[in-house]
């Protein structure tokens, strides 16, 4: 059997050292976390305090607590344990007698190792998904009872499985890299992880890199020493000293500076940092959290970022699905963001025709949710109370949508350059760039903040787009 990767928790039983010792070398060759014990009481005390195991392989015979007892008590602290049990020759009938129990398979002594590996493998695997399941079945029943998963509002797939590992990974310790476009809500994301941890009642601190020059962003994430530079009168504690014991959350990730990051990922394994112009080390105890919508892995290709500690935040990885690979989310989220502004406003909430809906569903989205909830509150505030027909939206917007719901949804993009299928992702995006910077005349700040992303972003395409040749607008001086 080929070695697998996290494969799952397993607890031993057994009162013999010599099989204990032989089934766990055995597990754990293939990855397994094994966990032995040759004493009931001290399994069941480990498992008391690991509810995560999927599995326990116990003796069926026993001093002191048998394997039935093992079986009973286990089930009992966590319902859904997987439990193998093992007997010697000639106790069939009691083994068979366990599984009546609850035990879902049973190996005699002496143990075929091969044969043990295959059985932990399919129990492993079962109980895994049976979790999985009943965690999707958890946050499907929160989204119907509130029409929304902490602030999130959404129940296609990829959405109830973006809120299932949100749950899944916030208890935990470990860094987190949530990827997506902008506009998409990674801060949302960031802050339900943060809200489901261990942290909750501690800081939550969001930092844009993005939107911090970099020639201060040192001094901001680590803090100074008086004199370190002109102005620095006084001792400055930086982010990470004041989100101590709680989630500092890195947006825009991308946009920061090499010499940064070699510092952050000094911080991430040393869990330790020096304050600019400082000479003693500041111990901090901070969960990063990080998100980006470029592609890290291809700047580390181009040595714009640093492949370790890309590996280092990307424990575990979040994507967040954009507005228009979830088109049926649309409609609920506009309605949420009607009721939500109306209600803010103290105005009537409009009310969105189908033929209104419709176009909102095949609209291209490049700014996502973002330039959803922008919209409705604009039409909240321009039409309190109104029907919002079709012709209350944007004229690009309605013939974007035409061009792709004919095409059967295919990338759209607002203006009239025609469809958008076949052409790349890269091509899209700069097509539409191009064509914020001709709406708003040139003007860079406003066309940033019209995509949803950064003034830095946006100026180092701007650079990039000049040197294939494009032609970039400029504001008039």
């Amino acid at each position: 059997m080929s070695p697998k990767e996290n494969a799952g928790r397993i607890i031993i039983v057994d009162d013999d050292a010599g099989g204990r010792q032989a089934m766990s070398r055995a597990l754990r060759r293939v990855g397994y976390d094994v966990a032995p014990f040759g004493d009931g009481l001290e399994a069941l005390a480990h498992l008391r305090e690991h509810p995560d195991v999927e599995l326990v392989v116990t003796d069926l015979r026993m001093p002191g607590l048998d394997g039935i007892e093992v079986l009973r008590r286990a089930r009992e602290m966590v319902p859904d344990v997987g439990v193998l049990m093992i007997t010697a020759f000639g106790s069939i009938e009691t083994a068979v007698g366990a599984m009546k129990y609850g035990a879902e398979d049973y190996l005699e002594k002496p143990v075929n190792l091969e044969v043990l590996r295959g059985r932990v493998a399919n129990l492993v695997e079962k109980v895994q998904l049976g979790r999985e399941v009943n965690e999707f079945k958890a946050v499907e029943r929160i989204v119907e009872e509130r029409g929304s998963f902490e602030g999130m509002v959404g129940n296609t797939a990829s959405m109830l499985e973006l809120f299932r590992k949100i749950q899944q990974v916030s208890p935990t310790k470990s860094s987190i890299l949530i990827l997506g476009e902008s506009g998409t809500g990674k801060e949302l994301v960031a802050r339900a992880i943060h809200r489901h941890s261990a942290r909750a009642r501690k800081t939550f601190l969001p930092v844009d890199c993005a939107a911090i020059p970099a020639e201060i962003l040192e001094a901001e994430l680590f803090g100074y020493e008086r004199g370190a530079f002109t102005g620095a009168v006084a001792r400055k504690q930086g982010k990470f000293e004041v989100a101590h014991g709680g989630t500092l959350f890195l947006d825009e990730l991308g946009e920061l500076p090499l010499a940064l990051q070699a510092k952050l990922l000094r911080v991430l394994e040393a869990k330790a940092f020096m304050r600019v112009g400082g000479t003693e080390e500041v111990e901090v105890d901070v969960r990063l959290i990080a998100a980006t919508n470029r592609n890290l892995l291809e700047m580390a290709d181009e040595g714009e970022f640093r492949a370790d500690l890309y590996y280092r935040l990307a424990v575990v990885n979040l994507q967040i699905p954009s507005l228009r690979d979830r088109r049926e989310d649309v409609s609920l989220l506009a309605s949420s963001f009607l009721e939500r502004f109306a209600r803010e406003n103290e105005r009537p909430e409009p009310r969105l025709t189908p033929e209104t809906l419709q176009v909102l569903k095949w609209a291209p989205w490049p700014g996502n949710v973002r330039e959803l909830r922008n919209l409705m509150e604009s039409l909240t505030i321009l039409h309190p109370g109104e029907e919002i027909q079709p012709h209350h939206l944007p004229e690009e917007m309605r013939d974007a949508s035409r061009e792709i719901s004919v095409s059967g949804g295919g990338a759209g993009l607002p203006g009239s350059a025609g469809s958008m299928v076949g052409r790349t992702m890269e091509e899209i995006e700069r097509e539409v760039l191009l064509r914020t910077l001709e709406r708003t005349g040139g003007n860079r700040t406003q066309a940033a903040e019209m995509l949803g992303i950064g003034l830095r972003t946006l100026q180092r395409k701007i650079k990039q787009y000049r040197k294939e040749g494009f032609p970039v607008i400029e504001a008039d001086s």
